[in-house]
């Protein structure tokens, strides 16, 4: 039923309007409009909002990485201690051994 109702309305005659004075080829250059449109202080505006935005991002991410950085310091230091406490009871216990047998 479809395909019967679009063949009537293309087989219908359209004339086609061909009267146009002048072509868009043969009339004069015109000069580009290079005026802004709309109001640049409501783009400036939007524009401090995003970077605004970026910023506290920014913040947020330095601070994490610096929590982070803090946190690895710790460890290492943390063992670091360990290791040196390690080698302190090592070289007590083998100091105890070289007396006894002596």
């Amino acid at each position: 039923m479809t395909k019967s109702r679009n063949k009537k309305n293309r087989d219908d005659a359209v004339s086609m309007d061909v009267s146009e004075t002048k072509s868009v080829s043969e009339s004069a250059p015109q000069a580009m409009d290079t005026s802004e449109t709309g109001d640049a202080k409501l783009a400036a505006r939007t524009r401090s909002l995003t970077s605004a935005k970026k910023g506290k991002q920014m913040k947020r991410t330095k601070n994490a990485r610096k929590k982070k950085a803090m946190a690895k310091a710790i460890a290492l230091d943390e063992k670091y201690e360990a290791k040196a406490s390690k080698d302190v009871t090592k070289k007590q216990r083998t100091l105890s051994a070289k007396k006894l047998y002596e």
